[in-house]
């Protein structure tokens, strides 16, 4: 397993053998057989499927299985058993080439003829597999579209169709002798009255008979006479396929099941039809990323519906789906990746989503970040603290770990803040030249691109009312409420998580909107203008000095803090410390304290010119931070409160490395503020107590479960 690929041991270990190799039946990186008693069963496979949402290291763990199955030698690759992998977001999914026609070109046709392609390749000690079957389908699939085409781009097609039955690395010059008699044949139906798809599929059979005489290589002369209406006669079955496929869907639906069936069909007579001559350990792996898209849907329905239907195969796929369900892997049996490592308690029933075995992937542990941080920045000198900090602000999600970590390794000397490292270029992300901020580099793989803009204002709402009045006063008047649903569900079926009080769900992706929001424009007059929207949406009757609701007050302060002015939370939490719920007052405390701070500003919202945090210079109550308290009010409560509501903000940025200065000092204020109440200073001590040690570990602070007295506590 790769050195930077941890937590996944359960797909890669080979001893014993985790899933993949037990699937393929061939240990990774070697040319070694899984052992009988450890290999999945012989009579079906699951289709593997990861899921996840983005960053999570789906496409890691499908280049990881790809690598691990092929051999490098000087100036060429063996693989150990057929492979192939395909994204299928990629651009050739997307659209035909401007020179084919539509009705003959699909994402699916396209992936089979380069799954095929790969797949062909020589395979160590064993030689190459030929697809006969899919050959003759996909000529058929094509005739359909070169009615107006010149002879030379019918030749160009041809030529790498038919290259799919070649079997052998010598017979360099056999396809363009089968595609110089295909052409002739179609050139002249062209300019006769002779079927026109009839001649090319005509063509192609008698010259697939005429190259091999072997009947493994003329199987495509036979298979098709079973197409339904065929009436045995495997020309008619392939014109049948061709007029289907041309039909578009449903129809062209139950073409392409069939030409992935082809596939299939020519793979696994290389492991069992008669007089094999192939030496082949492992079985055929097909890996698809992004199977939720473009072709990945239709191949995985095909291969499904058909094992259900009793088509067996010989072949290993394991997919990657973005987010948790797809309405293909709709009731699919579900384990979680430790459920896996040593076993597969993988039990199909009658339905075609059941043969698939859908592994959702885990964000990594404190330990994987701690490796993988150690790895990346093993001589960059950076901070002991980085690993804990990186795993809390990212959660555990791959992708973030990996960045940030490449970014510390190459400004160690930011490392002390994440945020400082967040908008430090990142060379070598897209090449020379073309360095970007880490968190754009981010952003770009973890949220949709094509709404990027509104979700980065949209990052701020905490429900969908205030998401709703953010749209209305900050984005285009065609977005509105119908575009704010239509983009909370969409990222809820790419995985995003949907949390209570937040309108983007993952504090990850979160932080990065927010920040992108900030550092947008010169004077941060976006990030003003959202906050001031906010305030504006939780002041009753637009008036922001009225207390109103308490919920709303609450949320009008979290943005007040956004924007710097803390004079209001101080206030509110001074003044209502004597009459609030210890516990409510707590809950206040942490939500205020939850407020993103991305660099000090003075009074008026503006940039402050020193680079210190403002917040912990407060909470230690440094020179030059402390304010009178307003008349009438307690000195000593209202610098007390503010010392804390400071210290709290701080330690709950997931920004900042732990100070443990402003840790004893949020300790210390507790303790103190406990002294000054008789109900509820059970709760503030433990609160006094796990606070600093949930803020040590990069834990977020809560309110204390109950008012009873933790024996563990620090004294």
């Amino acid at each position: 397993m790769s050195s930077r690929l941890h937590g996944r041991g359960a797909l890669f270990d080979a001893e014993p053998a985790g899933l993949v190799p037990r699937l393929v039946g061939v240990r990774p990186h070697e040319l070694r057989a899984v052992e009988p008693q450890e290999c999945a069963s012989q009579e079906e496979l699951p289709l593997l499927v990861l899921s996840g949402g983005r960053g999570m290291g789906k496409t890691a763990v499908l280049q990881e299985t790809f690598s691990a199955y092929q051999v490098t030698r000087p100036g060429r690759q063996l693989r150990h058993t057929p492979l192939a992998l395909i994204d299928c977001e990629q651009e050739a999914f997307a659209r035909p080439r401007p020179e084919q026609a539509p009705e003959a070109w699909s994402p699916v046709s396209q992936a089979l003829l380069m799954l095929a392609e790969q797949l062909g390749e020589r395979v160590k000690h064993a030689g190459e597999v030929v697809f006969p079957r899919l050959m003759a389908g996909l000529v058929a699939v094509a005739a359909s579209g070169w009615r107006d085409a010149d002879a030379e781009r019918i030749r160009r097609e041809l030529s790498r169709i038919l290259l799919l039955n070649e079997g052998g690395a010598g017979i360099t010059g056999l396809a363009g002798r089968w595609a110089g008699r295909v052409v002739s044949k179609v050139i002249a139906a062209t300019s006769g009255q002779a079927p026109f798809v009839a001649a090319a599929i005509e063509a192609t059979l008698e010259s697939v008979t005429e190259g091999f005489a072997g009947r493994r290589r003329q199987k495509s002369s036979t298979w098709y006479r079973t197409y339904p209406n065929a009436g045995g006669n495997a020309q008619r079955g392939l014109i049948l396929l061709s007029q289907h496929f041309r039909a578009g869907s449903p129809s062209r639906e139950h073409a392409e099941r069939r030409l992935v069936r082809a596939l299939l069909a020519d793979l696994t007579e290389a492991y069992t039809g008669l007089g094999s001559r192939l030496r082949r350990l492992g079985r055929p792996l097909i890996l698809l990323d992004n199977a939720h898209t473009g072709p990945g849907p239709g191949l995985m329905e095909a291969v499904l519906r058909d094992r259900a239907e009793g088509f067996a195969d010989e072949v290993a796929f394991v997919v990657a789906v973005r987010g948790p369900d797809h309405p293909v892997l709709h009731g699919a049996p579900r384990l979680e990746l430790a459920e896996v490592a040593r076993r597969t308690d993988w039990r199909p029933d009658t339905s075609p989503a059941s043969r698939a075995l859908v592994v959702p992937l885990p964000r990594l542990s404190a330990d994987d970040t701690l490796h993988i941080v150690g790895a990346v920045c093993e001589t960059a000198g950076t901070p002991a603290e980085l690993p804990r900090a990186t795993h809390r602000l990212t959660g555990g999600n791959p992708l973030g770990i990996d960045l940030l970590a490449e970014a510390a390794r190459q400004h160690p000397q930011r490392a002390d803040s994440l945020g400082r490292l967040l908008v430090t270029p990142l060379a070598g992300e897209r090449g020379p030249g073309e360095a970007r901020p880490v968190y754009s580099a981010l952003l770009e793989k973890l949220v949709p691109g094509d709404r990027l803009e509104e979700l980065t204002v949209l990052a701020a709402a905490h429900d969908l009312e205030s998401a709703v009045a953010l749209a209305d006063a900050r984005l285009p008047a065609d977005f509105g409420s119908a575009g704010v649903r239509t983009l909370q569900a969409r990222l809820a079926a790419e995985g995003l998580p949907s949390v209570p009080g937040h309108f983007a769900g993952d504090p990850f992706v979160r932080t990065l909107l927010l920040l992108r929001l900030h550092d947008g424009q010169d004077g941060h007059g976006k990030w003003r203008e959202v906050h001031e929207t906010l305030i504006a949406h939780y002041s009753p009757d637009g008036d922001a000095d009225s207390p109103g609701d308490p919920a709303q007050a609450r949320h009008r302060l979290h943005h007040e803090l956004c924007l710097g002015d803390t004079s209001g939370a101080v206030a509110h939490l001074r003044d209502t410390f004597s009459t609030l719920d210890a516990r409510i007052w707590l809950d206040t405390l942490c939500f205020l304290a939850a407020a993103p701070y991305f660099h000090a500003h003075d009074e008026d919202g503006r940039d402050f010119d020193r680079p210190d945090d403002r917040r912990a210079a407060t909470a230690l109550d440094h020179a030059g931070t402390r304010q009178p308290a307003p008349e009438g009010t307690d000195p000593v409560l209202h610098q007390r409160v503010r010392r804390l509501l400071h210290a709290a903000w701080q330690l709950s940025d997931p920004l900042v490395l732990p100070d443990e200065r402003v840790c004893e000092r949020m300790r210390f204020e507790l303790l103190q503020l406990c002294d000054l109440r008789e109900e509820g200073g059970a709760l503030l001590w433990q609160a006094a107590q796990e606070w600093p040690r949930d803020a040590r570990a990069g834990r977020p602070l809560r309110t204390p479960k109950d008012e009873t007295d933790d024996p563990d506590g620090e004294a």
